[in-house]
């Protein structure tokens, strides 16, 4: 699974009539959106404690496929895996998300409640895929080695992009801007200092 799985999950389209931005901006923002959350998900997924928290809500998304409406995810649900995830962080974050100039008009305190029930859901069906395949034998790596596979966005055959990269680019990383932004921001948030 990679950004192309999570993307074909997000009603973008609806999104973008939602937010009253263009569905271009609507998928920047759902790319952004996704990272972070995923980015969030990884931190807390290596400790014990919150790779549990993790499986534990994973648990209730099992079976639980993409929309085709903005108006079929479960909101309240999502503003609760949003605060789950960035924690103390959530208002800077999604402040900071809401600054980008790629991702003009977009109000992710209203778009991440929309993503993350769908991630948890792909992450959820991946997980339990993932176990269902080890024919009882106890499967290696967990959650946490499942959700960096996501942001890692490498396959089988070696092919780099993905979530990876784009966190990365939104963390920073091959920007030519003196500092600030979201890496730094976001540095904190995932146990880096930039």
């Amino acid at each position: 699974m990679a950004l192309d799985d999570i993307l074909k999950q997000v009603p973008i389209d609806d999104i973008a009539a939602k937010l009253n931005v263009s569905p271009d901006v609507a998928k920047a923002a759902v790319e952004q959106g996704g990272a972070v959350l995923l980015g969030g998900l990884a931190k807390n997924a290596a400790s014990e404690k919150g790779s549990a928290a993790i499986q534990n809500a994973l648990r209730k998304h099992e079976g639980k496929a993409g929309v085709s409406k903005v108006d079929e995810v479960d909101q309240a649900d999502g503003d609760k895996i949003v605060t789950h995830v960035l924690g103390d962080e959530k208002q800077q974050v999604t402040s900071k998300l809401n600054s980008s100039e790629k991702t003009a008009g977009i109000d992710f305190g209203k778009l991440l409640p929309i993503l993350a029930p769908i991630i948890m859901g792909l992450i959820a069906n991946k997980n339990k895929e993932k176990s269902t395949t080890a024919d009882g034998a106890e499967s290696g790596g967990g959650i946490g080695d499942l959700i960096g596979g996501l942001i890692g966005g490498g396959d089988k055959d070696g092919s780099g992009g993905g979530i990876g990269d784009l966190l990365g680019g939104i963390l920073g990383g091959g920007s030519s801007s003196g500092g600030g932004g979201i890496g730094d921001l976001l540095g904190g948030l995932f146990g880096g200092k930039k």
